[in-house]
């Protein structure tokens, strides 16, 4: 197994940098808005993006611990703060990385002459999405041993983690069907690259006293771990990363999915909108290898099988002690079966309210046509979890300054922090729309603080 850790390790440092886009969502200005509501409002009548550069996206965060809480150069002891870490997160709490590159991306605008109301957007990106879950029983007993807790039962269902890899070719499909009612639809194609599973995990390990100070150590197993697209990798000797950019377009593991949306408005001022996105599904059939460690197994010795972190060993020393007992004790089987894995599905819903009407110089009243110059509202977002869905709520306040440039200020309580501010700016020169926008600017004074990092960018050239 230590190949395949190592190029997961390999895989996480080349590309890694939660998903939640609350400022892009809604900014209609810039047409990957698209992407997160295919009924949202449409601001051109034809655009494409510049290849490779139109839509980049990173994001990395953890719930619970920074890695400030860790490092930090504050005279305290490296072993308390990995203690404090241990015994304060909660099995619930995880770590999670999303990173998105678009290829290339376009659309167009079609209809009367008189009423263009119909738009077309097509695309294709590469997305890394993975969540690990904390795996508190398994860090108390790494960290304690199991000498000092006999009769203790761990809970071994603590372990649970997704990884992915895909690419996803898709077009959409967007109507403004009066003046009140927008829909939107778009189909996809996802290419499986790498996919990595390890959920529903069950079973306990316990230790109890037996004859003659002698310990019985039962387990009671019943742990997998799925994957396709690694294996193949990992047999390559000359492994490089041109490897997986073959596989980006209709690579070895397909499925399908749909993105819906709409926005309604309300009246001059109120609108609301919402989208699902990625219902949908992707069939694992090649080069699939799955892990199972199962059964209920009972083992006597005198000495703890878990061994107490610092006991006169070094890191390496102690994992390789654990590794060779795990050899020696068990066997893993090594099976060859599909699998299909669902999406996860994400919800967004938004609340808005526009004001600050320009006003015509010559009749010093408002024009019929005139643009609204501010814009706030709040947003729900929600992503399915393997073991919770995560939730994030965002209050916005959105200022066109003046033609061309549009800035967005936003205020989210999510599952990392209650004090994320994001700030984002679309320009426009001629043609060229530039964008960036990036999350929780009061924690830039000290980013190893930051329990959430996230920054997105991009180039489009756009025809109105």
């Amino acid at each position: 197994m230590k190949k395949y850790l190592g190029f997961i390790l390999y895989l996480a440092c080349v590309i890694g940098f939660s998903q939640n886009k609350q400022i892009l969502y809604g900014f209609s200005e810039i047409p990957q808005s698209l992407l997160q509501n295919p009924g949202g409002k449409v601001d051109n009548n034809w655009y494409f993006g510049i290849p490779l550069l139109s839509h980049i996206h990173a994001n990395a965060g953890a719930s619970g611990v920074s890695t400030y809480d860790l490092f930090a150069d504050d005279g305290v002891d490296f072993n308390s703060k990995l203690e404090s870490i241990v015994y304060d997160l909660k099995p619930n709490d995880f770590f999670t990385i999303n990173q998105q590159h678009e290829i290339f991306s376009g659309g167009f605008a079609y209809g009367s002459s008189y009423n263009k109301n119909e738009y077309i957007s097509f695309g294709l990106y590469q997305e890394l999405d993975a969540i690990v879950y904390f795996p508190k029983d398994y860090a108390v007993l790494v960290y304690e041993g199991n000498q000092n807790n006999i009769n203790r039962p761990f809970s071994l269902d603590h372990l649970n983690g997704v990884a992915e890899l895909i690419s996803v070719l898709h077009v959409g499909y967007n109507k403004k069907v009066n003046e009140r009612f927008t829909f939107g639809v778009r189909g996809k194609v996802y290419s499986s690259i790498i996919n990595l599973r390890s959920v529903n995990n069950n079973g306990t390990f316990i230790t109890k006293p037996g004859d003659n100070n002698v310990y019985d150590h039962i387990f009671d197993l019943d742990l997998s771990l799925k994957t396709s697209g690694l294996v193949n990798l990992t047999e390559k000797t000359d492994f490089e990363p041109n490897d997986l950019t073959k596989q980006i377009l209709f690579g070895n593991n397909l499925g399908l999915g749909v993105d819906l949306g709409f926005t309604h408005q309300i009246d001059k001022r109120w609108y609301l909108d919402g989208s699902l996105l990625d219902i949908g599904f992707i069939r694992h059939s090649k080069n699939v290898e799955s892990y199972e460690l199962k059964g209920d197994y009972i083992f006597e010795g005198i000495n703890p099988f878990f061994p107490e972190v610092g006991s006169g060993q070094t890191a390496d020393e102690y994992w390789t002690e654990i590794e060779e007992e795990f050899e020696d004790l068990f066997t893993i089987d090594t099976v060859k079966t599909k699998y299909t894995t669902l999406r996860p599905i994400k919800l967004n819903a938004s609340i808005n309210y526009a004001f600050g009407e320009k006003l015509d110089k010559e009749c010093d009243c408002t024009s019929e046509d005139s643009e609204y110059l501010n814009r706030v509202g709040l947003q729900l977002y929600a992503i399915k979890r393997p073991r919770l869905p995560q939730v994030a709520l965002t209050a916005y306040y959105y200022r066109r300054l003046f033609n061309g440039l549009n800035i967005k200020a936003a205020y989210t309580l999510d599952s990392y922090s209650f004090s994320n501010i994001g700030l984002g700016m679309s320009a426009h020169l001629g043609g060229l729309n530039f964008y960036i926008m990036a999350d929780n600017f009061l924690e830039y004074n000290n980013i190893y603080d930051a329990q959430s990092v996230s920054l997105q960018l991009g180039f489009n050239y756009i025809f109105n």
